[in-house]
């Protein structure tokens, strides 16, 4: 805009500003797809891509929004887990932890949650005969394998080694991470039944005791190895 354009007029809309505009400004795509000269003002203009972007965002939204409805109604919800011997049958959202469906849905609450981000441990299962976080596990994806949880390890109401042991070694102190160090121990012994004390120490590195309980732990993992 000139300097006699803004002093004889003062506001845009009292003067046709095309002349101080490029060109190509003002050149826009027709109905038919045709090239046309328009008179365009930059206020005009700016209202114009305004009001087209948030068209196109507000459809890209619900298409999303409708493309994940699908996504998630294409999930069977109702499903059958082997959890600790039995066969129970869950409403499971498609996004749930395997560790909310044992807690909230199965009332197996000695699975215990304390990061819920695949740190600390404390939620550890076993898949097969392979010890998992539970609380990054999708329960989709386990939905056919046999799990246990620590809820399934005593048998006929005695206590399985791992968990004796860890008593005669005075391991738990609050008790919040055993059930995962219990979950570790037991998966460790099954693919490794005579571990060394390097090799027990790797497998149980992915559990954190905020009592420091770890010599008492490890003293019971190595104590039940030897009664294997």
């Amino acid at each position: 805009m000139s300097e006699d354009c803004r002093t004889s007029h003062g506001q845009c809309d009292a003067h046709n500003h095309d002349a101080h505009l490029p060109a190509d400004s003002l050149t826009v795509a027709g109905p038919i797809g045709a090239v046309a000269r328009t008179k365009t003002t930059r206020r005009t203009f700016i209202k114009g891509v305004i009001a087209s972007g948030a068209a196109v965002g507000a459809s890209g939204f619900v298409l999303r929004g409708e493309a994940q409805a699908r996504t998630a109604g294409a999930v069977e919800r109702l499903v059958s887990l082997k959890i600790n011997g039995q066969t129970k049958r869950v409403d499971v959202l498609p996004h749930e932890t395997l560790a909310n469906t044992l807690r909230n849905k199965l009332n197996l609450t000695g699975t215990k949650l304390g990061c819920d981000r695949g740190e600390c441990g404390a939620c550890t299962v076993m898949v097969g005969d392979t010890a998992v976080y539970s609380c990054t596990t999708l329960t989709h994806s386990v939905a056919d394998k046999e799990i246990t949880s620590i809820e399934g390890v005593a048998k006929g109401g005695k206590l399985h080694p791992v968990q004796q042991a860890f008593i005669e070694e005075i391991g738990p102190q609050c008790g919040f991470c055993t059930p995962g160090q219990v979950m570790s121990a037991v998966a460790l012994l099954k693919a490794n039944p005579k571990p060394t004390v390097e090799q027990a120490k790797r497998a149980m590195s992915g559990n954190l005791c905020r009592c420091g309980s770890y010599q008492q732990y490890l003293a019971g993992v190595m104590r039940a190895a030897k009664g294997a």
